[in-house]
């Protein structure tokens, strides 16, 4: 059994979190700088490869009434781009409000402003992939 990744693709870096081998938490695992196109998806090609990854969980940053904005635009067209490259299958996952609920916990956790910008993205990326875990778990127990 593989694992699964979780990304946060964002304008500026792209947070990464990966699941334990039992797929029943999600770990932090590293923000990619974005550099251009083809260095960010190699990077994400290299990580999927090198940790027998199956599943690849991206946080689609929908607008709050659903529908489909600029933002999750790019997350799109980005994903297409890393499908061309990668063989593993891609599943969006609704990640509304997913930045304000790591804000709240920064700001709780009293993170300074600088330093909750480095570490949002991958605590977004960890708490995609751990709603996605913990869905597949609750559905798994009702079937």
């Amino acid at each position: 059994m593989g694992r699964i990744l979780g990304l946060d693709i964002g304008d500026v870096r792209i947070g990464v979190a990966i699941s334990d081998e039992l797929e029943i938490t999600a770990q932090k695992l590293q923000v990619i700088q974005r550099k251009y196109i083809e260095k960010d998806t190699d990077i994400i090609k290299e990580i999927i490869e090198s940790n027998d990854i199956d599943t690849v969980i991206v946080g689609l940053p929908k607008m709050l009434n659903g529908t489909i904005g600029i933002q999750a635009q790019k997350v799109i067209d980005f994903t297409n781009i890393l499908k061309s490259k990668i063989t593993a299958p891609f599943i969006f996952w609704d990640e509304r409000l997913t930045t304000s609920e790591v804000n709240k916990m920064l700001i709780n956790a009293n993170v300074r402003r600088s330093k909750r910008r480095e570490v949002a993205d991958i605590l977004s990326a960890q708490l995609i992939l751990q709603g996605y875990l913990d869905r597949k778990r609750a559905k798994c127990n009702y079937e």
